[in-house]
């Protein structure tokens, strides 16, 4: 079987190897990957900046989707031929995160899905809603899953709730798409008057060029009458945070997912003279996973899918993500 693995940081040394077929412990399942999505932390541990101390060499990627090809001694939740995903962390099932289930996270502590076949434990699988293909199946693991943590599980969302979103990659389509099916109220930011236009297709309720416009958190306060949105999806790190806290209201919730706007300065004051509730998102468990896809069975939802690259084209697809022109999530076909 191929596999993609880091020898040496670097999306151009990424190596696509032969390799043998993974052996199925016991309590173990073989699936054969049928595709997997990239997330911006595949690029950062692709090219070191997660992790620089990570032992190599590691087969990257959290995400995957595939269908089950033989199933170890005592598997009692899988058979042959169900098409199941990957949970990013394969040890989290339920209850709170803590360090030990932290350190087994695909495609960082334990190799990922950029391969043609993987061997997971039973219990790191869940049931992939029938409705979707590999490819779409592929996009929830990570992108999907943190939404539903940030927005369901540490926001309460709920009908009526004003929710702002940064940007149009994979997270931010997933928090619109999910936060329309509760019926709240998304506000939405883009440097694309083109990407904006699809988020309207999508439900967003208002929207922001900030090329345009830079003090989108100025505008927030607008559109809410002064008061501030109920919550926010922060995506961007230090170098949005500032912002983020002057455009949320009194006591309103900041799930903080992401860097992707690198560094920058911010004052922790408004955290406590607006009693903001603020809490670090770390992608989520099993079971969050599972009520996550009941709500996209019910809803008939299917995630948005910019590109999808061929196997081959691994560091091509790692490149458009760099790049940040994408609409949703970026695929690779395996």
């Amino acid at each position: 079987m191929k596999e993609y693995r880091i020898d040496t940081f670097g999306i151009d040394e990424l190596s696509l190897v032969n390799v043998d077929m993974p052996a199925v412990k016991a309590g173990e399942v073989l699936v054969r990957l049928r595709a997997t999505s990239i997330n911006y932390r595949d690029v950062m541990m692709v090219e070191g900046g997660y992790n620089p101390r990570m032992p190599l060499p590691r087969v990257p990627f959290s995400d995957g989707a595939g269908e089950v090809v033989e199933i170890g001694e005592g598997v009692t939740r899988w058979k042959p031929g169900d098409r199941v995903c990957t949970t990013f962390f394969q040890g989290w099932i339920d209850g709170e995160i803590d360090h030990a289930k932290s350190k087994t996270n695909l495609g960082g502590d334990l190799d990922g899905c950029l391969r043609e076949f993987g061997s997971f434990d039973q219990e790191g699988l869940v049931r992939i809603p029938d409705h979707l293909t590999f490819e779409e199946a592929a996009t929830l693991p990570c992108a999907a899953v943190t939404v539903w943590n940030a927005l369901m599980v540490s926001g309460g969302l709920k009908s009526g709730d004003t929710v702002l979103l940064q940007g149009t990659g994979g997270v931010s389509i997933f928090a619109l798409q999910l936060a329309k099916l509760t019926g709240a109220r998304v506000f939405i930011t883009s440097s694309s008057d083109a990407k904006l236009e699809r988020a309207r297709k999508l439900g967003a309720d208002e929207t922001l060029n900030y090329r345009e416009r830079d003090d989108w958190d100025t505008w927030a306060l607008e559109v809410t009458n002064k008061r501030g949105v109920d919550h926010v999806v922060e995506v961007g790190g230090a170098g949005t945070l500032q912002r983020s806290m002057r455009a949320v209201r009194m006591g309103g919730h900041i799930a903080v997912i992401g860097v992707v706007a690198g560094k920058g300065e911010y004052s922790h004051t408004p955290i406590f003279m607006k009693a903001l509730r603020m809490i670090g998102v770390f992608v989520g468990s099993r079971e969050m996973f599972e009520d996550m896809n009941r709500a996209i069975e019910e809803s008939n939802l299917r995630p948005v899918v910019d590109r999808a690259f061929a196997f081959e084209e691994a560091r091509e697809a790692l490149r458009f993500m760099k790049e940040g022109s994408h609409f949703g999530k970026i695929v690779i076909t395996i």
